[in-house]
């Protein structure tokens, strides 16, 4: 069985297959899925495996939609299996994009696999207490009154759109399948998995899986899986090329380096919001405490530039020729409940 000498995990969003200003068509995709591809490949002519994590926003969104408009003539669908629809979705138009790259630079031996991936969670995690994450369409209010009533969903307003679901974004634990990944990664292939962070499960008293409504940052999925298997990069792609100090404002500061200890410090004083840069910075912060190793944050457009130390932000490890604490092993050991849906 081949081996690779050493592999990179890429994380990106869901916004990379449906752009600002698109409509999200499958035809639109599939062109942006090609776009990503072209800038992946240079990374196994780099001589890298690739594992290939993927966000799913914009594409779970629009089956909820398409579940809520069918409500009435079909079964609805709870939301980890349309994440797990997500996942096959678009791992398909991934890896058709990258085979058809492959083929064109005649590397047409490369193999390429989709994993649909669940990912443990805590019972008892705090996001379960107060669910944030706005998710799926907009409802009027008596709608969103008898679904708050018959299905026990929260519900937020938003003011002149109407109102909509939230769901806890818990942290993920463990990901099922991955051992399944490794021996993919051992036998060459191309791996493409946790996508939109996995579908979140817990385990039972008795030793089994449930599915849950939430919904995990793919950052942290992809933390967690460059973690297990000890890759020498992670890369967290975004919408810039650097991070920044002060973003937007006329003093903004790009940072090519900055070690664990300067992240924590930033993060601290507020420079990255939750909403954007926060869960990257601490995804990274968290796979250099466990691994050592440093993380690669930048836009598709400069990842080859970043990869070869010309473009980026690289998360170190603290002081020059030192590495970072290694992680003790993770365990998923849960308790209490949460409302289940499979």
């Amino acid at each position: 069985m081949p081996q690779q000498r050493k592999l990179a995990v890429v994380a990106f969003g869901g916004n990379a297959l449906i752009r600002k200003g698109q409509e999200g068509t499958q035809w639109e995709q599939l062109e942006n899925a090609q776009e990503t591809a072209r800038a992946l490949i240079p990374i196994l002519r780099d001589g890298f495996g690739l594992v290939i994590v993927h966000g799913n926003g914009p594409q779970v969104g629009n089956i909820l939609i398409q579940v809520e408009e069918a409500v009435t003539k079909v079964p609805p669908l709870s939301l980890d299996v349309c994440v797990a629809m997500s996942e096959g979705s678009v791992g398909y138009m991934l890896e058709v994009a990258i085979l058809n790259e492959l083929r064109h630079r005649r590397r047409g031996r490369q193999g390429i696999v989709t994993l649909v991936t669940e990912v443990v969670v805590d019972q008892d995690d705090p996001g379960f207490r107060r669910p944030t994450k706005p998710i799926g369409p907009f409802y009027p209010r008596f709608r969103a009154e008898d679904l708050m009533h018959k299905q026990g969903w929260t519900m937020i307003e938003d003011a002149g759109r109407g109102w909509r679901k939230v769901v806890p974004s818990p942290r993920p634990l463990e990901v099922v399948q991955r051992e399944a990944i490794r021996r993919a990664v051992e036998s060459g292939s191309i791996v493409i998995a946790g996508g939109g962070g996995g579908i979140p499960v817990y385990r039972t008293r008795e030793g089994g899986m449930r599915g849950v409504e939430a919904v995990i940052d793919k950052d942290y999925t992809a933390s967690l899986i460059a973690s297990d298997l000890r890759a020498e990069l992670f890369v967290i792609l975004t919408g810039v090329e650097h991070v920044s100090t002060n973003f937007g404002r006329p003093d903004q500061k790009a940072i090519r380096a900055m070690d664990v200890s300067e992240a924590r410090a930033h993060h601290a004083d507020g420079q990255f919001p939750e909403g954007s840069m926060g869960p990257k910075i601490r995804a990274a912060i968290e796979f250099v405490e466990a691994t050592g190793r440093e993380v690669l944050i930048t836009s598709s457009a400069r990842l080859v530039e970043a990869v070869r130390g010309k473009a980026g932000t690289r998360i170190v490890p603290p002081g020059p020729g030192r590495r970072g604490r290694m992680a003790g092993p993770r365990t998923a050991h849960v308790r209490g409940r949460v409302r289940t849906t499979t």
